[in-house]
């Protein structure tokens, strides 16, 4: 019987997900311990924290190795906790990097290991696919491209569907929406999804609230920037002008995906969240030039956003690294801002994204073979 699960989760996509299988295990057995790393959403829900996803929140090389010291530290206090509380069962969602190197330890003390929501080694190449055959007991994924992938490896391997569709089901209407954030029913909404880490908001928002401030000058449309939960709205402040007149979203993130009429969007689990909306959106990335070099060495797709891969095609804008200008965001907001039917083109091939991504209940499927391990 299962009594002790840990869960690692890294990021705060990884917190939204776990806190689904966190609620449905704890729904099926109310006195599991469940412990790890995860964030507010995974602490709500019922699980022992551990650390919190901000203490290990680096994006990038440099950073990473900046804070190895710390890194470290966190390995060694969970290793220590295998040995105490010797978990039935880790779960890890993603976060590769840490993940994979804790998962050898753990092997090491007999635990079974699952690994719900996949490292995408489907872009930054699948060698590390051979190294997992032998360490993980089962790949829970959530598209179903991967299933291929880990069958081929000889891992055993279950498409459950996206969790995702868990979490964007009831919402604000757009009127309600609107009033609550003293947004205008009668002008466009441009929405700012700068991502969750304060290293992609130093470098990104800047880029967009630019572009921001020119559109909303030629087209007289309102902006508004999503807040991640982890982040303060202070944060977000600096980087934009006062006279700019930007509303601040806080905890209501996919109203304001679905309710604008144009996103730039961070590349990320972001993209994939916009499209279950059929919001038109832009996709950006950039990091530092160490990190950016290392990436595309190792990254084998054409396409780096979600939302593009599970299409298998370029259905929305990148705008990457260089190419992520004031002047080039302008320029593609124009388009799909000026021609309607270009945003509903768009939009038609984003749902069909949508539909790629199974049926509801990925938490409630993982949660079930995880108690019956």
């Amino acid at each position: 019987m299962v009594n002790r699960v840990m869960v690692i989760a890294g990021e705060p996509s990884g917190d939204l997900h776990g806190a689904g299988l966190v609620r449905e295990l704890k729904k099926r057995r109310p006195d599991l311990e469940v412990y790890g790393i995860g964030g507010e959403g995974m602490a709500r829900a019922g699980m022992e924290l551990i650390y919190h996803i901000r203490d290990l929140s680096f994006m990038g090389f440099a950073e990473v190795v900046r804070h190895l010291p710390t890194i470290q530290r966190v390995r060694g206090t969970l290793e220590g906790i295998l040995g105490r509380r010797k978990p039935d069962v880790l779960i890890l969602i993603d976060y590769p990097g840490f993940n994979l190197r804790f998962a050898r330890r753990a092997k090491a003390h007999g635990i079974k290991i699952f690994y719900y929501i996949s490292p995408q080694v489907w872009a930054w190449g699948r060698r590390r696919v051979k190294e997992m055959k032998g360490l993980i007991d089962k790949m829970f994924v959530v598209f179903p491209f991967e299933v291929d992938i880990y069958h081929q490896a000889g891992i055993e391997v279950e498409f459950v569907g996206h969790p995702l569709l868990e979490v964007i089901g009831d919402l604000e209407s757009t009127d309600g929406f609107r009033e609550r954030f003293g947004i205008s029913k009668e002008r466009k909404l441009l929405g700012l999804l700068p991502g969750s880490r304060v290293q992609e908001v130093e470098r990104i928002l800047p880029v967009m609230a630019q572009a921001a401030v020119a559109l909303q000058s030629e087209s007289h449309c309102e902006v508004a920037v999503g807040v991640a939960p982890n982040l303060q709205e202070d944060f977000y402040r600096q980087f934009i002008e006062s006279s700019l007149g930007v509303h601040l979203i806080s905890g209501a993130t996919y109203d304001l995906m679905r309710n604008s009429d144009l996103a730039f969007v961070t590349s990320g689990t972001a993209t994939l969240e916009t499209a279950c909306f059929g919001t038109p959106m832009i996709v950006v990335y950039r990091t530092s030039f160490a990190t950016y070099w290392i990436g595309r060495m190792l990254i084998t797709l054409k396409n780096i956003g979600l939302v593009n891969i599970v299409a298998g095609r370029q259905i929305v804008p990148e705008l990457i690294q260089g190419k992520m200008t004031p002047k080039n965001l302008v320029q593609e907001a124009r388009r799909i801002l000026q021609d309607s039917a270009t945003a509903q083109q768009m939009r038609a091939e984003l749902l069909t994204v949508r539909g790629r991504l199974g049926t509801t209940g990925a938490s409630a499927r993982v949660a079930e073979q995880v108690l019956g391990a």
